[in-house]
C-alpha cells in the first residue's frame, strides 16, 4: 500500500469523524490540532476508524502531531 493510498483512506476516515471538514488543503505537514482541529475524542474515533480501513491496532503512546506521522505509522504497521 503506497503512502498516497493511505492518505486518501485517512482523509475518508476524518471525513466520518468530521464530515464538514474541508481536506482540501490538507498535506502531510498539517497539524491534526491546530490546522483540522481534533481533539483527543476525534482522535480516538480516527483511531478506531483507521484500525477498521487498514486492518492494524495502533500501539502508540506518542500521541501524532501531523498528518504525515499518522500516514507513517500506518505505513510502517503494512
Amino acid at each position: 500500500m503506497t503512502q498516497e493510498e493511505i492518505f486518501a483512506g485517512l482523509k475518508e476516515v476524518l471525513l466520518q469523524v468530521k464530515p464538514n471538514m474541508d481536506l482540501s488543503n490538507v498535506g502531510r505537514e498539517s497539524s491534526l490540532i491546530n490546522d483540522l482541529g481534533i481533539d483527543s475524542l476525534s482522535m480516538l474515533l480516527i483511531s478506531l476508524g483507521c484500525e477498521t480501513k487498514f486492518d492494524m491496532k495502533f500501539s502508540n503512546d506518542k500521541p501524532f502531531l501531523t498528518v504525515g506521522e499518522v500516514i507513517d505509522y500506518i505505513a510502517a504497521q503494512k
